[in-house]
């Protein structure tokens, strides 16, 4: 599933009228992200991401994009936190559907340089919502 997301990586690309963009990078090994969202209400309307990187991060970011879409403010908190607890190596999360394919990701959690790849694409949403205000 990592490697699908990585080769075929869903809302990739740049989102016309974003609300907010935010560009991470994780000087560690290379990767960037720029994410683009547009809100709607108390939520996520519709957001892209665009950039390089490991496989890791890359899937990551087409997961997390499908997953957050059309979600509010508190249902993405939950997400990112649960993701949170899920690369830290809480293994109760890895049966939370509520994550959906980003519990194929659980292994990352053994090798903590590759934690922060995984989470690039969560960070760089938080910042979007937090200009929010």
């Amino acid at each position: 599933m990592i490697l699908d997301h990585y080769r075929r990586p869903r809302n990739k690309g740049t989102l016309e009228n974003a609300d907010a963009s935010v560009e991470m990078r994780n000087p560690l090994c290379g990767d960037e992200i720029t994410l683009q969202v547009a809100f709607a209400g108390d939520g996520v309307a519709d957001l892209r991401f665009s950039g390089r990187g490991c496989s890791i991060s890359q899937a990551s970011a087409s997961m997390m994009t499908q997953l957050v879409k059309g979600k509010s403010t508190g249902e993405i908190d939950a997400l990112r936190k649960r993701f949170r607890e899920l690369m830290l190596g809480d293994q109760s999360v890895v049966s939370d559907e509520q994550l959906g394919s980003l519990r194929a990701l659980s292994g990352v959690a053994r090798f903590p340089a590759r934690v922060k790849c995984a989470l690039l694409a969560w960070n760089a949403l938080e910042s979007a919502m937090a200009t929010r205000g």
